[in-house]
């Protein structure tokens, strides 16, 4: 029987019911927004809010005792297809091969009206 451990860390508590997120059988899942220390979704664009959202997913992977050699899959949401080549042009600056298996959805918005990017990691723990 396995079992699902909510994964504590330093970003700000959400007001909505859920985990920033959760280990199960050494598996890390986790959602990523492009949200500061105080809640606020970072102003600056595409480019902020994504170096944002990595900020806080390499913030939840040391938590685990895991790095972004861990990450196994990502699911990025922007609500612009136009952004995805900012998207790409930082993500290729944290990661390298081999890189993780990886999709893209241009979606008509996210749960913030100022969020342009939103992440779904699956990544290996090693806690």
């Amino acid at each position: 029987m396995s079992s699902k451990i909510a994964v504590k860390t330093k970003l700000f508590p959400s007001k909505s019911p859920l985990e920033w997120a959760v280990v199960s059988n050494n598996i890390l899942y986790t959602a990523q927004i492009p949200i500061d220390k105080n809640g606020e979704v970072v102003t600056g664009g595409i480019e902020a809010q994504t170096k944002q959202v990595f900020s806080n997913l390499i913030h939840t992977l040391e938590c685990t005792g895991s790095k972004l050699d861990d990450v196994l899959q990502i699911l990025i949401y922007v609500t612009k297809r136009e952004d995805l080549k900012f998207v790409n042009s930082i993500y290729s600056t944290y990661f390298n091969t081999v890189y993780p298996n990886r999709a893209a959805f241009i979606v008509s918005g996210l749960a913030r009206e100022e969020m342009l990017v939103e992440f779904v990691v699956y990544a290996q723990t090693h806690n």
